[in-house]
């Protein structure tokens, strides 16, 4: 047992199993991430465009340097999490994430004080560079690290309840992004763009880090505990193990057909939905829908994803995880598919929601149950972190190939077709996704 673990207290000494505790916090940590999520930047897109000196396609690809600065690394991040455990870590993502969110509500004026230093600053460029920064910042600190971190904790405190556990957490985050666009959205018409990023700062940046450095705890066994709050006899029983036999490194684990089907398959859902979800009202627009209808898909999708995150997290603890990989596949079919028929009926419209919601639901359950499950918990920082670095590449260029797409061809049909074959493919391949150690 480690003795920093019992700083401020111990968790022992918690007249519940501490694992509740920790699910609630990393629930917390997913939701503080939301600013440096896709559906928390996106909300801020046409005032950037309005008030800044950069057009869409520029935004589109300081959004996308960013993102993949971030992808690449959140492996070393994930090896650092295996090595100081989850409240160090979180403790420097929040606090970074929170200085990103300052940095960023000053670029115009950091943009006019280089300008009136040097008047040969080209304005637009230097917006870009800076913007670019900004993005790998609360991309890297917000959607990588803290998620990964957060994530990854709650699965190390549970065993046999591990889909229950992020069944619960799933629906809280489920349910607290699916807000968080209008909640975002009021927070810019109050105080403006600026002010907005400037709230959310201070409630990561010196309320959430504070939150971490009390409750956050790595592990059940650092403090004395077991994973579940009880040791569980080794029953004979029909759902598959809740650990593989052995603990896989990564390199070990990329070498598995399942590891590349899993990741593949969310890192192009990653990058779709980045991609409709940044553009999501120029996309309605294009088809002659208005902002309002926009928006109000994600409460309906969220709707959908928290009952079917659930239900899936439940019964994943029960079944083979490839057949929740070719529901998640079937849930990208639709709702690529209906994004090619926007606007010509209601039918592509709540294919639309009905396939993000699945894809959505899913995805949660996918991305975390599956690498404890398949690889073990010793290396699962820089398995997960390998994996999602992929994904969050994947969402960095969703938003610069639906604005390309768009350029090209005044649609987006033509990123939904790409974005479905690949599906398809996918699709057929997950019935090969096989557990590596059965």
């Amino acid at each position: 047992m480690k003795k920093h673990v019992n700083i401020p207290f111990a968790p022992s000494r918690i007249p519940i199993f501490y694992g509740w505790i920790i699910l609630a916090a990393g629930t917390i940590g997913m939701l503080m991430s939301i600013p440096g999520q896709t559906m928390g930047v996106s909300v801020f897109t046409e005032n950037l465009l309005n008030d800044l000196e950069i057009n869409r396609n520029n935004l589109s690809l300081a959004y996308l340097i960013g993102t993949v600065g971030s992808g690449l690394l959140i492996t070393r991040a994930g090896k650092l999490y295996d090595r100081f455990g989850a409240r160090l870590m979180a403790f420097i993502a929040a606090g970074m994430l929170g200085l990103m969110l300052l940095f960023l509500t000053r670029v115009d004026a950091l943009v006019d004080l280089l300008h009136d230093h040097a008047a040969m600053v080209n304005t637009a460029l230097t917006t870009f560079l800076i913007m670019s920064f900004g993005f790998w910042g609360i991309r890297f600190f917000g959607q990588g690290l803290l998620t990964m971190v957060s994530r990854n904790m709650v699965m190390k405190w549970f065993d046999k309840k591990r889909g229950l556990a992020n069944g619960i957490m799933g629906i809280f985050a489920a349910f607290g992004f699916s807000l968080a666009p209008k909640i975002l959205n009021q927070f810019i018409e109050d105080f403006e763009w600026r002010g907005a990023w400037l709230l959310l700062a201070v409630v990561i940046g010196i309320g959430f880090v504070t939150f971490v450095l009390v409750v956050y705890r790595d592990n059940p066994w650092d403090a004395g505990l077991v994973a579940d709050g009880q040791r569980i006899a080794n029953k004979k029983s029909k759902r598959p193990p809740s650990l593989p036999p052995r603990d896989y490194s990564l390199a070990e684990a990329r070498k598995t057909r399942a590891f590349w089907l899993f990741t593949l398959a969310q890192m192009i859902s990653a990058l779709y939905i980045s991609g409709l979800t940044f553009h999501v009202v120029s996309v309605f627009d294009s088809v002659g829908m208005d902002k309002a209808s926009a928006i109000s898909i994600f409460v309906p999708a969220s709707i959908i994803a928290i009952i079917v995150q659930f239900i899936a997290s439940w019964i994943s603890d029960y079944i083979r995880l490839k057949y929740l990989l070719i529901i998640f596949l079937l849930g990208m079919i639709s709702t690529t598919s209906a994004l090619m028929f926007l606007g010509n009926s209601m039918l592509s419209y709540w294919m639309l929601i009905s396939g993000n919601g699945i894809t959505w639901g899913l995805y949660i359950v996918l991305a975390a149950v599956t690498w404890p499950r398949f690889f073990g918990l010793r290396n699962l920082g820089a398995i997960s972190g390998f994996s999602l670095s992929w994904l969050v590449i994947g969402s960095a260029f969703g938003p610069y190939l639906f604005s390309l797409a768009f350029d090209l061809t005044g649609t987006y049909e033509m990123v939904a077709q790409a974005c479905l074959v690949v599906s398809i493919i996918l699709f057929f391949s997950s019935f090969r996704a096989n557990n590596p150690s059965e």
